[in-house]
């Protein structure tokens, strides 16, 4: 859409022409906007209204009548078209209808089921939308980023995604990744400057663009472009479709079917000449051919597998769990070991101050957030009325970025929990937290980095400047080279730092999380803020672990998973929680710190096997959680690693399954995942994890079940070709049998809840093939077992039910023909993974998807028999009881056989 005409409402013309050449403040101007203020929700919902969403335009899904479309291409289908052409030809006309209503019911079979798939991925991608952060009506929020308009104020920090185009007002040691519009792969310096109409896209340092993210430093910026309108889209116009990646599962299922597919056909083959041998008509036997074609090959298997996997897919998303790639279902099955972070993913991410420890002493305190007050449960009172207290509240409101509001006993939070944690803190010990930043004007930062672990900021207080400074004790201790004690400031020697780390440690012991504050007063504004700083004193926090953080960490161990702690906190307290959780059994455990890891090229085989033996590494930065997924892999392990920073990119795209934290999580991290939780917790991982299990075992189970019923048509077809039978099955019973007994089961089967056992099992090895030399086994098994029932029938019929001499071909063959219906709908109940368990107990008896197939499937089976021109079709005539009864018993021994057999444990 353009929007160049100026409206009556809007004094601007959009799009916004070279905003890099234009003054910040021109463009506020221009756009009706204030970086302090924004717009109002008001203005915001007209622009959004006239300019048109902030999305990207997507490749178009197919449309009903493409799918439709689909359906009759392939050579099986070419190949049924031509029979019932040559049955035209020969004026077997009632031949040609029925293959071409085949056709037809196969079509749209394919087609529902291929519509649902589609729109069941559609509605997964609409999980996956990002949130923005903008100033409106003078308040930083969170909003959806397709509602971000021109004239927005976006704010971005590292890690958060740039989610429309935006002219820099302010920024602090701000770099971006563009190389998802340059292709540069270093990250750019930003600066605020203004440049020239014709500077290249590369080089305009003043500018912010879709689909490009924060490294380093934050920026305030106004947003000048939204949607098609961006440089994101102007590249989208020009490319508008893109190929999609085949997963591993789809590429086994495709050469699993080209194995199928070359054994059938020599199959066929053979039948067809000896049919010809045998003297048989030309004509049936090449129907005949063509009907065991379709009925022997799963054509069908790549939809019903795409859309088991999206409906597995959008089970989990109910469960706070979206996946990003349908190849990371298969990789979830197999996954053996989980990185996981602590805060927020073991523990509640309920961060709240606890313990401050200043020179004067130490007192635990408890919040009370709703009458805005602090008890002081424990140790010095008094100290709360000391000058030094009120000191650490304003370094820890200060040297912060985050928001929060309270609203009906509710808090509204935007940032990092620690940073909104801080801020709880100082909230409920009564300060007011706008008048105070408002006296304390911010006109310079430091962010926070991991390489560093401290954040700084610089304030203007009357004549002086102030610097306020947060992070790890030791690295904070590190650039203290004074204390505050009382109204004095002295010297603070290598003893007193080793007196307030050890403290620090003590605290950590006990589960808390310690931070160290320290200031500056300074006339002039250094260069680095975080250097000859005043120590204040501690804080500890408290983020309990979640409360079914147990049971989640008790299946893993029975199902054969590890479980490896990775956290930016003191050793200690990491210990501390690894003791609660059981991921350690004794203090004397190993709990690496990451200063002792080396770099990957310097890594003995020893030390290898030592961080292969760790269970719990503390101020481990993101390169060392890169190095140690490396590692893990190199011996063979399928990694899961959770991240939610920008640095955490690297490690969560080189795991096997990158797992991103929805929460807290950066849109950096959230964008190059495969799985996003958007609870953070812990027990969605396990849960996504015995998600990907039942799926791929689903899979199976309805590609066993596929393969053994053709299987079984094909052994009794050959057997009556090579035998030269009278009772042999005509093509069109075989499609109508491929018809009722395949589709409806196997869909069915594909949403079967899996066995509660199936989380007792070691994990799947990756390199293991779909149908392994067992289940090919247990397919054989199956099919001779089906086959001989069905022909069991037949004899029995002829032999002691009528005692005729001469066979009744019409009879048998319908026996035959029912019989083994009858066998392949009972077969579904022997697709079971949990044999030991009753017969009335198991996961797929359990699963009402498949009772409500199976009596679709036999409805429409005995239905056949009401209507006269399917019954002439398919030769039916109505059996009396003694035969109807004859075809329910020898269709229940096949399943009885089986079940035996199972039970004890011949086969799978």
């Amino acid at each position: 859409m353009d929007h160049k005409t100026e409206t009556a409402h809007f004094s601007f013309s959009y799009p916004i022409t070279s905003p890099h050449s234009r003054s910040s403040e021109e463009l506020c101007e221009e756009l009706s906007s204030t970086p302090s203020a924004g717009l109002s929700s008001e203005e915001a919902k007209q622009r959004l209204t006239t300019f048109g969403r902030n999305v990207i335009r997507e490749k178009k899904s197919k449309s009903s009548f493409i799918i439709l479309l689909a359906q009759f291409k392939g050579a099986f289908v070419i190949l049924l078209f031509i029979a019932a052409v040559l049955s035209a030809w020969f004026s077997e006309w009632l031949d040609a209808i029925a293959i071409l209503v085949v056709l037809l019911i196969n079509a749209l079979i394919g087609f529902l089921m291929e519509y649902k798939a589609e729109r069941s991925m559609e509605a997964l991608m609409r999980l996956t939308r990002a949130n923005a952060k903008v100033i409106r009506s003078g308040k930083l929020q969170e909003i959806p980023s397709e509602k971000v308009v021109p004239g927005d104020i976006l704010f971005a920090e590292a890690g958060d995604l740039i989610l429309a185009d935006a002219r820099i007002i302010k920024l602090k040691q701000l770099q971006v990744d563009e190389s998802a519009l340059t292709g540069e792969s270093v990250a750019v310096d930003k600066k605020d400057d203004t440049l020239a109409t014709d500077v290249s896209l590369a080089d305009r340092v003043n500018m912010l663009h879709k689909g490009t993210f924060v490294t380093k430093g934050n920026v305030t910026a106004i947003v000048t472009g939204t949607g098609m309108q961006t440089e994101l889209g102007n590249i989208a116009a020009l490319v508008q479709s893109a190929t999609q990646q085949v997963t591993p599962l789809e590429k086994k299922i495709s050469q699993f079917s080209r194995v199928i597919l070359w054994i059938t056909v020599a199959l066929i083959v053979i039948i067809f000449i000896a049919g010809i041998l045998e003297g048989n008509d030309f004509m049936k036997m090449l129907q005949t051919s063509i009907a065991l074609a379709v009925a022997a090959i799963p054509e069908g298997l790549p939809i019903v597998t795409t859309l088991a996997l999206a409906q597995g897919m959008l089970q989990m998303s109910r469960r706070n769990v979206i996946i990003k790639k349908l190849s990371a279902v298969e990789t979830l099955g197999g996954t053996n070991v989980i990185c996981t972070d602590k805060t927020g993913t073991l523990t509640q991410n309920k961060i709240e101050v606890n313990t401050i420890v200043i020179p004067e002493g130490r007192i635990e305190i408890k919040q009370n957030h709703n009458e805005r007050s602090t008890a002081f449960i424990n140790g010095n009172n008094g100290i709360e009325k000391l000058p030094q207290y009120e000191l650490v509240q304003r370094i820890a409101l200060l040297c912060n970025t985050a928001e929060i509001s309270f609203d009906k006993n509710l808090f509204t939070e935007v940032g990092d929990p620690l940073e909104t944690g801080l801020l709880k803190f100082v909230y409920s010990g009564g300060l007011e937290i706008a008048v105070y930043r408002e006296k304390f004007p911010k006109i310079g930062e430091e962010p926070f980095a991991s390489e560093t672990k401290i954040m700084s900021t610089i304030h203007k207080y009357g004549e002086i400047n102030f610097v306020a400074v947060k992070g790890a004790v030791e690295e904070v201790l590190d650039r203290c080279s004074r204390i505050r004690t009382g109204e004095k400031v002295i010297v603070m020697d290598q003893h007193a730092k080793d007196h307030w780390q050890k403290e620090s440690e003590d605290l950590a012991r006990s589960g808390l999380r310690m931070i160290a504050v320290a200031y500056k007063e300074t006339g002039e504004i250094p260069e680095h803020l975080a250097e000859d700083l005043v120590f204040t004193g501690l804080i500890g926090l408290l983020d309990p672990p979640r409360e079914d953080i147990y049971d989640a960490l008790n299946e893993c161990r029975s199902a054969g998973i590890r479980v490896i702690m990775l956290t930016g906190d003191h050793p200690e307290t990491a210990r501390n929680i690894g003791m609660k959780l059981k991921l350690v059994n004794s203090e004397n455990e190993i709990v690496m710190h990451g200063r002792e890891m080396k770099e990957m090229k310097d890594l003995t085989q020893e030390e290898k096997k030592k961080w292969l033996n760790t269970k719990i590494f503390a101020r481990v930065t993101p390169k060392q959680k890169l190095d140690l997924v490396t590692v893990l892999q190199e011996d063979d392990s399928i990694v899961a690693m959770t991240g939610d920073g920008v640095n955490d990119a690297p490690a969560l795209k080189k795991a096997d399954i990158g797992i991103a934290m929805g929460q807290r999580g950066t849109q950096v991290a959230q964008d190059v995942a495969d799985m996003i939780l958007k609870d953070d917790s812990f027990s969605s991982i396990v849960h996504a994890i015995k998600q990907g299990r039942v799926i791929f075992e689903n899979i199976r189970k309805f590609i066993v079940y596929l393969l053994s019923c053709n299987l079984s048509e094909l052994i009794i077809i050959s057997f009556s070709s090579i035998l030269n039978l009278h009772y042999a099955l005509f093509p069109l019973q075989i499609l109508y049998i491929n018809i009722v007994t395949d589709v409806l089961p196997a869909l069915a089967l594909g949403v079967t809840k899996g066995s509660d056992a199936i989380m007792k099992q070691q994990p799947r090895n990756m390199l293991e093939p779909i149908i392994d030399r067992k289940r090919w086994i247990s397919i054989i098994v199956y099919s001779i077992v089906i086959s001989a029932c069905c022909l069991a029938a037949v004899g029995t019929a002829h032999l002691a039910l009528h005692k005729t001499e001469t066979w009744n071909p019409e009879l048998c063959n319908n026996i035959l023909f029912m019989t083994l219906i009858f066998s392949q709908l009972w077969h579904v109940f022997n697709m079971t993974t949990d044999n030991a368990v009753s017969f009335f107990r198991t996961d797929v008896f359990r699963n009402k998807y498949v009772w409500y197939a199976s009596f679709v499937c036999l409805a429409i089976t005995i239905g056949a028999y009401g209507i006269p021109p399917v019954a002439k079709a398919l030769s039916l005539y109505r059996p009396d009881h003694r035969s109807f009864g004859l075809m329910i018993g020898f269709s229940l021994l096949s399943m009885i056989i089986i079940r035996s057999l199972k039970r004890i444990k011949l086969i799978l």
